[in-house]
């Protein structure tokens, strides 16, 4: 990696651990620099502005991980309803990357940028639809191969599915316990039993 294409990295990732715990509105330019140990001219040099930053962190850091940690565990062969259920406990309780206290860092944003600004809306969007078509298409495969019942509706599953996770994560930030998410977990299993 070339010493420009680190030090973009560097600013992405630090900005995102501020962002992601103090919020991205709360988080100033000063704090960025402060953070990154960078100048204003070495953040300009990457960045037009602290919004171009915040879309490249969805773009480089959020969608990728949300790849590998919310798409890709749905794309095996096999039981569907073990399939989704074994994403969300991953995602749940297994994932370093998300720390219950702080919630989602993808809701969070939503949250906060996406009722104000449009290029934010536009890529939370885009990572929310990449979630919702690998979620219908494992609905899809389970169907196929007989795992599911032939008259699930895939897009309501997903639907379920995400809004069950956006609000446990809320719940799990209010309460600072991961505790919320066995009892979330036990509901779905109950759920997903009912796709057989």
């Amino acid at each position: 990696m070339k010493k420009a294409e680190a030090t973009r990295l560097t600013i992405l990732q630090k900005s995102f651990e501020l962002i992601y715990t103090k919020g991205y509105q709360t988080t100033s330019l000063d704090d960025i620099l402060a953070t990154t140990g960078m100048t204003k001219g070495a953040f300009y040099y990457h960045f037009k502005n602290k919004d171009e930053m915040g879309i490249a962190i969805i773009e480089e850091l959020l969608k990728p991980t949300f790849e590998t940690t919310f798409m890709r565990q749905l794309q095996g062969e096999g039981d569907a309803v073990k399939l989704l259920y074994d994403m969300m406990y991953t995602v749940l309780m297994k994932n370093d990357f998300m720390r219950v206290e702080y919630g989602c860092p993808a809701a969070n944003l939503s949250q906060e940028m996406a009722p104000w600004h449009s290029e934010f809306t536009r890529v939370l969007n885009e990572l929310s639809e990449a979630w919702k078509k690998a979620i219908v298409q494992c609905v899809k495969n389970g169907k196929k191969n007989g795992s599911i019942r032939a008259d699930v509706k895939p897009e309501q599953v997903a639907l379920f599915m995400m809004s069950g996770y956006w609000g446990i994560r809320n719940m799990g930030k209010l309460a600072n316990s991961s505790s919320v998410y066995l009892v979330y977990l036990k509901q779905l299993k109950d759920y997903l039993a009912t796709l057989q």
